[in-house]
């Protein structure tokens, strides 16, 4: 499936639409619409393509770039719509190396003239080939801390996709911030083995609740309906899931791609190569991610305790643990 989405600029002046509060580089800014292509291999409700996809969104409804994109696209379809974007004249295209580490950049570096920024568990390749890491595990580690002084059974539980780097850093991370205020909180880990099955998201997360949990870290869609369907608490990641689960979901690990898309966008209008790593602007400093949560619902001194390491977070005087292992 095929979407595409083109706004002139003089579309979005004669509508009132203003430019985001994300300034972009004066280049970016006065530049034509850069033409910009999305592939998604899960679908765009998905929370990790969805946070790409509405940044995206975003960007062109502000008459930034011109965007077009693909959803659903399986592994052995990837290169294939990498060079058909590319052929077509996109300038940037964004979205995923994860199950084509080595097909990516070997598209890459056959199409010299077209910048790809893909989120990737590996390294930058050549000049036209930069990547990026979800980054919010900042937020994973202050919704812990909370957790840790909620539980009532003192076992806590999170459900991951693959145990990939990324993933098992925000994992990690919570299971870190449970520990700093509740040492002897036993953290129940699964994964499921895909990126998008809310179905079996949610039969791992009941799994989990039988074994004791009362809290689940949520890193892959469908955990929340486990913990609504058993009257417990969950934790959202990516995307504010409050809104669809108001009475289970009283936190979640925001992360926003804005941030680095922008520095994305803003080195291909420059003439700038994109052959490095992104992930960075996604850190909670930088703006790209941070914690949204229903205040009143954790006791008032684990919030103010939580309160304190965010604030020193964003200072830059307190650094979340980075651990890459798969947790256990």
């Amino acid at each position: 499936m095929t979407n595409e989405i083109i706004l002139s600029r003089r579309a979005v002046i004669a509508s009132g639409i203003a430019l985001g509060i994300s300034a972009l580089a004066p280049a970016a800014r006065a530049a034509a619409p850069l033409k910009v292509a999305g592939i998604h291999a899960s679908p765009v409700e998905n929370a990790w393509n969805s946070c790409l996809h509405k940044a995206l969104q975003d960007a062109a409804k502000e008459g930034v770039i011109e965007y077009v994109f693909s959803e659903g696209v399986s592994g052995t379809d990837y290169p294939r719509a990498m060079r058909e974007y590319a052929e077509q004249g996109n300038k940037l295209i964004i979205g995923e190396a994860y199950a084509v580490e080595k097909e990516a950049r070997q598209v890459a570096a056959d199409y010299p003239d077209t910048a790809f920024v893909l989120g990737s568990s590996g390294e930058a390749a050549g000049s036209n080939f930069g990547v990026f890491g979800t980054w919010n595990y900042d937020g994973a580690y202050l919704a812990g801390m909370l957790a840790g002084k909620m539980t009532k059974s003192n076992v806590v539980g999170s459900i991951g996709a693959i145990p990939i780097p990324e993933v098992n850093m925000l994992i990690n991370a919570f299971a870190a911030g449970v520990k700093a205020v509740n040492p002897d909180c036993k953290h129940l880990v699964s994964f499921i083995g895909t990126f998008f099955d809310p179905p079996k998201a949610r039969e791992a997360g009941l799994a989990q609740i039988d074994a004791g949990a009362d809290i689940l870290f949520g890193e892959r869609i469908g955990t929340a309906d486990a913990a609504k369907e058993r009257h417990i608490k969950s934790i959202g990641s990516l995307i504010d899931y409050t809104p669809r689960y108001p009475d289970t979901v009283f936190a979640n690990a925001m992360w926003y791609f804005r941030p680095i898309l922008n520095a994305a966008i803003a080195d291909v209008a420059a003439g700038k190569p994109v052959g490095r790593n992104y992930t960075a602007y996604g850190l909670m400093k930088e703006g790209g991610s941070d914690i949204v949560y229903v205040k009143g619902t954790a006791p008032a001194e684990a919030e103010a305790a939580m309160e304190k390491v965010r604030a020193d977070i964003k200072a830059g005087t307190f650094e979340v643990p980075k651990v890459t292992d798969q947790p256990k």
